[in-house]
């Protein structure tokens, strides 16, 4: 099974047989071999790095063991007009999430997120995909690696977009679909992969 982590911009995967144009591929000689460091240090001079083994399962696995986990949950609202909300933080256009609580399922988490970060209420629809997203945590001084849950929600009434403030977010905008295809191209990895599998969700 192939598995994609992304850094910000840049991304790794992990497959059995490397695919990707322009791509730093690297066939470790065992599992072992797929630490964090050694692909951070790939990363520095490539945006795509593919892990190219005979069993892309463990070599995820491994690389995961350097990394302090974090689960979190979001989605893509639409609403009664067609629609989609999206949130503009740190100059960029990003969707809606946040961190599970304990004892929360992710469908509560991403309903709970969209709310506090946008002031929108909604309703779990359909699951998306989970995406994977490896970082740097300067208040905790440790590496993280975040799974996401994405879900497709309906907006639950009108009511007035509130951006969070305290959490970076500058905007919160319903977007029609030419619009959210637009923004798309300026946001992150992550979030144009939870379009395409917007795409397939909604046929």
């Amino acid at each position: 099974m192939e598995h994609s982590v992304y850094f910000a911009d840049k991304s790794v995967f992990f497959v059995g047989e490397p695919s990707r144009k322009d791509s730093f591929r690297f066939f470790p000689a065992e599992a072992g071999a797929v630490s964090r460091d050694k692909i951070v240090n790939f990363l520095r001079n490539a945006n795509t790095v593919e892990v190219a083994t005979a069993d892309p399962d463990a070599a995820f696995a491994r690389f995961c063991e350097d990394f302090t986990r974090v689960e979190a949950a979001g989605g893509v609202v639409e609403n009664p007009r067609g629609e989609r909300l999206m949130i503009r933080r740190n100059g960029r256009w990003d969707l809606p999430k946040g961190h599970v609580e304990p004892g929360e399922s992710v469908e509560t988490c991403a309903v709970r997120e969209i709310a506090e970060e946008t002031g929108v209420r909604a309703e779990v629809v359909a699951p998306l995909c989970a995406t994977w997203h490896a970082y740097w945590f300067s208040k905790t001084a440790r590496w993280e690696l975040k799974r996401t849950h994405w879900f497709l929600l309906r907006a639950l009434g009108d009511a007035a977009l509130v951006p969070q403030a305290e959490e970076g977010i500058e905007q919160a905008a319903w977007c029609p679909p030419c619009e959210f295809a637009a923004n798309l191209l300026t946001s992150f990895p992550t979030i144009r992969c939870v379009a395409e599998a917007l795409l397939k969700v909604k046929g």
